[in-house]
């Protein structure tokens, strides 16, 4: 099955978008045991997919050509049992840098206020023993949020950072933590933590990093909880400016279901959409520049 895009063009455009991009998808493919999947994060090769099963979870995966082959390798996100992180949004991970991923926990009845919490981690501990267990370094509420977490290293001026966003309808914003001062800290608001901010559109649900082209890829719905948006931004204009500087907005009309991930392959020209969907919830692109 193919589906071509809407692209829709805004802002500044950059000398490598000089072509219209295209966001095709080529193959839709169902994955279990992932419960809701909340995002894909290739490394080394491997496409790691995570989860709000019964708890948090990762499983690994390898390519084979077009498809995920799973390697049946799966981290539980659990302390002595327990759900520790049960709703992954997201994981920051760069060579040899601090590991870092997020959780996003819905307000309960009656309250308003989201809690997030990044976690530093103990990252080939956690695949060494499978668990959380003896591998949560440190805990620490992203009380800078407005709403929500989901970590991602991007690079600004030679040095590398943490950028997370917001999903609410308001006041959004995509915000770099100095990685250092991070994995020391209890809450984001403590001084020197937030490097920079910039405010953005509404319904991020993750972060993609293009370092060859100094780009962040906002992965969004069109809406609360439906449809797919891919935003293209200019980090450097952006931090400048103090707000999103888009250079291109696609949007992928035919699905109406919520777009959670996308990651690419290692490949500018292959990537992976995940969705929260029970059903088709994997999905290979092939994007055009």
């Amino acid at each position: 099955m193919k589906i071509t895009v809407i692209l829709l063009v805004t802002g500044v455009i950059s000398v490598f978008f000089k072509s219209d991009i295209q966001m095709d998808i080529v193959k839709e493919s169902t994955i279990d045991s992932l419960g809701a999947c909340q995002g894909v994060s290739i490394q080394h090769g491997k496409a790691l997919l995570y989860g709000d099963r019964e708890v948090g979870m990762i499983r690994q995966f390898s390519f084979d050509k077009d498809t995920l082959v799973y390697d049946h390798k799966e981290c539980k996100l659990t302390i002595d049992g327990k759900n520790i992180i049960n709703h992954p949004t997201g994981i920051a991970y760069h060579g040899d840098m601090p590991v870092f991923m997020g959780n996003s926990v819905k307000p309960p009845k009656g309250e308003t206020a989201w809690k997030a919490f990044i976690y530093y981690i103990n990252w080939n501990g956690l695949w060494k023993t499978g668990t959380l267990d003896g591998n949560l370094l440190k805990t620490i509420e992203d009380d800078a949020c407005i709403q929500g977490t989901r970590p991602e290293y991007v690079k600004y001026h030679n040095k590398w950072y943490v950028a997370t966003a917001d999903y609410g309808n308001h006041g959004n914003e995509v915000r770099l933590y100095d990685p250092e001062r991070l994995s020391h800290c209890s809450k984001t608001s403590e001084p020197g933590v937030l490097y920079k901010k910039f405010t953005c559109t509404p319904w991020v649900q993750n972060l993609y990093w293009l370092d060859d082209k100094g780009i962040i890829v906002l992965i969004q719905n069109q809406i609360e909880g439906r449809k797919w948006r891919f935003t293209y931004v200019d980090l450097e204009k952006s931090i400048q400016t103090g707000q999103q500087e888009v250079i291109k907005e696609v949007n992928v009309d035919a699905r109406g279901d919520e777009l959670e991930g996308f990651a690419f392959t290692g490949q500018a020209d292959k990537g992976i959409a995940v969705t929260s969907s029970r059903k088709n919830n994997v999905n290979y692109m092939h994007i055009g520049w």
